[in-house]
Order: C-alpha cells, then structure tokens, then sequence
C-alpha cells in the first residue's frame, strides 16, 4: 500500500465562514473591482466594486429574511453561469442558508428529486422554461415554498421583499454560520444512480480555497503577462470606456482574471468563484458556449479552467481550420514543434535549431491561438477527467501551462494538483497541503483531509459505504503515485473490464486518446466478459463537415459511417490509441454510430462524463455486433 501526504504549511481559519471575504472585501478594498458583469450578451462588460457588490449581497439577503427563510433551509439554484448565480449563492450565505445547485440542464424529474431529496424551500431559477420543469412537479413538494426567476426580476423582487429588514439583523444572521454549518448540498453527476447530495460545509469550501490559493498563488496574485498581444482595437472591445475607468481603469488588464463558463451546479466552478472572491480576482460569466470566443477576447482572462474535452475541441478545431485554410502541413509542424519543446523544457535542454523552430511557429500560430483566449491567459486548470500528456505538452508548448488535477464533489473539489513550480504532465499533481493520498490493495485510490465532505444528505448506509472510520474517502478510481508522490488516475474502479481470457482492461485510457482524434466526439470502450476489446465511436458534429467536403464526401451521417476513408481516419485514431496500452488490450474492432451521444439526450452527464450503463443499454444491438452475436 502507497500513501503519500503533504504538510500543512499555511494557517486555515478555524472560525467564521465564506461571507466574510464578501465583507472584507467592501470593508478593506472597498474600490477593488471584484467582478465583471454585462446586461446582455452584445452590451459592454460593467466592472463592480467590492463596496457595490457587497451592498448588491445584502440587499437580496434581506429579502430572503423577509419571506421567512431560517437558518439552516435550503434555497436552490437552477441557472445558467451568469452573474446573478454568485449574487444569489452569497446572499443565501449571507441569510445562514444552504445553496442546493440545480444544472439548468436537469429534466424535470431530475430537478424534481433534487427538490425533493434536499426539502428546499425556495428556488431562483433562471427563464420561464426553468420555471415550467419546477411547475410540473411542484404539486409533490410539500417543503417548496417560493418560485423566483430571474428574467422575471428576481433579484429585484427580493431587494424589495427586503426593504424592511435591518441591518442588525442580517448581521446576527450572516455571522451566527461557523465552519461546521452546510454551505451546500451538492448533488452527484448520477452516472451510477441516483444523484446523493454531498454535504459541504463552510470549513470544507474554506480549507480547499485556503490551501489551493497558497499552491496555485502564480494564478491568484498580479503578475507580468508573458505577451500581451491586444492592440489599441482590442483594449477598446474589452470595454476600456468610461465604466471601466470609474472602476479601476487600465490596470483591469494586468491584474489576474478569470471567466467562469462551466457551469456552477459543478464544485470545480464553485471553489473558483470563492477562491476568486477572498483573493479579489476579478470574476465574470459566459453563459452562452457560442460566444465563448468572443467572451474570451473582450474579457481577457489571466487564467481559465475547463474540462479535458473543451481542450481537446480547442485543439481540433484549430487542427481543422488550417487543414481547411490549406495550413494543414504547417499547424502539423508548428504542433508536434510545440510538443517537443515542451518535453525538451522537462529534459533541461532545448536544442538550438527546436528553439528558433519554436520561436517561429510562435509568430505564425502560436499567438493566433493565444489570442483565442483574450490574449494574456498564462495559465489553465484542468479537471474531470485525464487530459493526456501529448494535449498537456502541445498548450506548454504554445504559451499556455494547463494545470491538471484531481479531485471529486465529495472531496470539495481538488486533492491533488500539479502546480507552476512542482509540475508533472500526465499525472493529477501531488496532494495540496494538509491532504494524504493512499492507493489501496486493490488499486483503488484514497483520499483524506479537512476538505472531504461530511457524507450523503440522508444516506447513512450511502456514507458508510464510501468513508471508512479513519477518515479516508474510497473515490472509486483507480490511481498510481510515484516516489515523489505525483498521482496518476489510470480508470474507474467499476468500469475495469475483464475480458473473457481474464485480462483486466481501464478503458478511459484508450477512451480518452480516441477522443483526441479530430474527427472522433465521443467514444465507448466495451469488451467485460468478451473474446477482445472494441469500441463505439460518435463523429464530431463540428469537424466532420469539413472534412467531408474536402474529401468529396456526402454529408449524410448514415452513409459517412459506412465510408472506408473515414473508417480508415478512425483506425489511425484506434492505432494511436492502443499505442498507449499492452497487445492484450488492443481495440480490435469498432464501429461507427451514426449517432451522437449528449447531456439531451441522456447519455451524457453536465460536466459531459459519459452514462455507460445508459449507452451499453441503448447500443445493446450494436456492441453485439462487434462481437458476431
């Protein structure tokens, strides 16, 4: 059994709670501009004070006290990642209640045992629509008191509710919360059941952030961007005019920023909107994934965190444009130049020649895809699943240091994480301060510290189940630490197939590099009890088109998956992906769906894990297929 742990060498509050950084802030820094914000997607963005929002907080926390919501209720949330999500999350803390997120995605059965599950009493949602999924089964909530929506004035209905609460008393109730009270009840993807709602308490969220902005403090603190690459055109689309100079003026542009665009029903967005908050980096939303690019530009965060797929799509669709643009041959070089600069930095050497190569693909491509976001983003936190080292190298290698790590909703996000100055691509990174990591007998990884949750909300035999008596959190993944206690995840502990000659296969190895292919969307590995290894592929809905017109192709997905040329581009994608592997566990056969799997439509999770057992169950034929049954 491996175990490594990591001192606790920062001090951790041991009182109050996640309101106080709002009211440090406006006390202390009352001038500090501590989020951005915009009415509307083509409106420039508003820069608020730390003195501005804090008031904003107080205000809607009053009108929650107004309409009789105690100390201890639940208060849910169902939006889309948009300002008005961290105006209400605060301000249900600021009335000593618990935050229940609710993803804007979730059917109405879904939001329905949410509701039910956590006993909520009140729900903000977002448009009306959200609003109809909460109408259709409000007749069995018994506890559900209040429907507010925010394109209905939400935010300024409470403000009034509220008028008449003074401020003593939201004072008494904002600080009557300390670090053993729940800040959250956040629910589980569901990917094996019924979503559980994790308990997590104020101390929880507090220990994480605290420990994570002392690792990660390149992100949280100002420093020199590398290459701040936006003309006099660009400053004036970022909003450089006159709201901006009432709030802080051009030094926006070098203090650390981050744009939120994950959405907030997730604990990897959630930890960043506090640790943005107590380090006073400045905050803002993108709610719409359409205009993410454009978001990025005019926002020019210092850093950003995404999923492995959001990387893995940034990389194709630039791969595509330039097969498309006839820059085919030369984003190929400039990529696989990128990559092996990168590997050359962790050898301590860069050969001359790879350097002037690099320093010339910087000028040619390299910026362009910089600029794709904002054009200062120096840094980027990855999560959720493993990003691969070859993606890891090639965003090093353009200017872009993607951080990967580790952790689950029950450990309040991150355990682990690689950081600037302690940096291993491929692994997960080492435990953060004050954290134990342990592979078990089995394989299995663990994981202990103050930021494990506190357990399932009324599910003992749940809790028991996953926490053991001496504190440690069986995770259900399978993982590897090195001698100098960098974590690797290798699979999940219930998806490891065992094939019929009883050879032990994860399959999120060879899923993960089939997704890297540019044509490839989804994939899913199967082969438990089966002669051999094959898999299920989805196309790409963005890169196919394109690559069916270069190639004279019809565009008819049904007849794209019978194409041997296609077919012969997701065999190079399976022969790279078993490169990564032993010859027992080699993808054999595969096939091409003329379908696609997403969070609609029930085979994906919000933060896009895939359902296996809902995917296996609905490609039963198909999987048969591979195997000639």
């Amino acid at each position: 059994m491996r175990e490594y742990a990591t001192a606790l060498d920062v001090e951790v509050p041991r009182e109050g709670n996640l309101t106080d950084d709002v009211v440090r802030n406006g006390t202390d820094h009352p001038d500090s501009v501590v989020i951005s914000r915009r009415s509307g997607p083509h409106e420039p963005w508003e820069h608020l004070t730390a003195a501005t929002f804090l008031a904003e907080v107080r205000d809607v926390a009053k009108g929650l006290l107004a309409v009789g919501i105690e100390r201890g209720d639940r208060v849910a949330l169902m939006a889309r990642t948009r300002y008005e999500w961290t105006l209400l999350d605060y301000a249900i803390w600021f009335a000593g209640a618990v935050t229940v997120p609710v993803y804007d995605s979730a059917a109405a059965d879904q939001v329905a045992w949410v509701l039910a599950d956590s006993g909520a009493r009140a729900i903000v949602v977002e448009s009306d629509t959200h609003a109809s999924r909460v109408r259709e089964v409000r007749g069995d909530l018994t506890e559900l008191h209040h429907v507010w929506t925010i394109e209905r004035d939400a935010v300024g209905l409470l403000r009034r509710l509220g008028a008449d609460v003074d401020d003593e008393a939201l004072e008494h109730r904002r600080t009557g919360t300390g670090p053993d009270d729940l800040a959250t009840l956040l629910y589980t993807s569901g990917t094996t059941g019924r979503p559980k709602g994790c308990m997590i308490t104020h101390g929880n969220l507090g220990f994480e952030l605290t420990v994570a902005l002392a690792t990660l403090s390149d992100l949280f603190t100002p420093g020199g961007t590398p290459d701040d690459e936006t003309d006099d055109e660009g400053d004036d689309q970022a909003g450089h005019g006159p709201a901006d100079q009432q709030s802080g003026g051009p030094e926006l542009d070098t203090a650390p920023a981050t744009l939120l665009f994950l959405p907030m029903a997730h604990v990897f967005a959630r930890i960043i909107q506090v640790g943005a908050m107590r380090a006073r980096v400045r905050l803002g939303h993108s709610a719409d994934v359409r205009r993410l690019v454009t978001d990025l530009e005019e926002f020019r965060p210092s850093f950003v965190l995404a999923v492995p797929r959001i990387f893995e799509k940034i990389f194709n669709t630039a791969s595509q444009q330039a097969l498309a643009d006839g820059r085919g041959v030369t984003f190929d070089r400039a990529a696989d130049t990128a990559i092996a600069w990168s590997r050359a930095q962790d050898a301590g050497r860069v050969p001359l020649r790879l350097r002037l190569r690099h320093q010339l693909y910087d000028r040619l491509v390299y910026a362009r895809l910089r600029r794709t976001l904002g054009g200062r983003c120096r840094y980027a936190v990855s999560g959720g699943a493993p990003l691969g080292d070859r993606l890891g190298h090639f965003y090093r290698g353009i200017g872009l240091t993607v951080l990967e790590g580790y952790g689950l909703t029950e450990t309040t996000a991150a355990v682990t994480v690689n950081d600037p100055d302690a940096l291993k691509l491929g692994t997960v990174g080492r435990p953060l301060p004050g954290t134990a990591v342990r592979v078990a007998d089995d394989g299995e990884l663990l994981a202990r510290g103050p930021q494990v949750f506190r357990g399932y909300w009324g599910d003992d035999e749940a809790t028991a189940a996953v926490l053991d008596a001496h504190g440690w959190l069986h995770t259900g993944d399978v993982g590897e630490i090195d001698d100098e206690g960098f974590v690797r995840i290798t699979g999940r502990k219930k998806e490891i197939l065992v094939t019929a000659g009883g050879k032990n296969v994860a399959p999120a190895v060879l899923e993960d590099r089939l997704r890297a292919h540019p044509l490839v969307d989804q994939a899913l590995v199967v082969g438990d009890g089966r002669p051999f290894v094959a898999a299920l592929v989805t196309l790409d809905p963005e890169t196919l088109p394109g690559w069916a017109e270069r190639h004279g192709k019809p565009h008819r997905l049904a007849e794209l998956c019978r194409d041997p040329d296609l077919r012969a581009e997701i065999q190079a994608g399976v022969d790279d992906a078993n490169g990564a592997v032993s010859r027992a566990e080699w993808v054999r056969a595969f096939e091409v769906l003329p379908s696609s799997w997403t969070e609609e439509g029930g085979q994906l999770t919000p933060s896009l894990k895939l359902r296996r057992q809902v995917v296996l169950r609905e490609h039963r034929d198909d999987v048969d297929a591979l195997y000639g049954s």
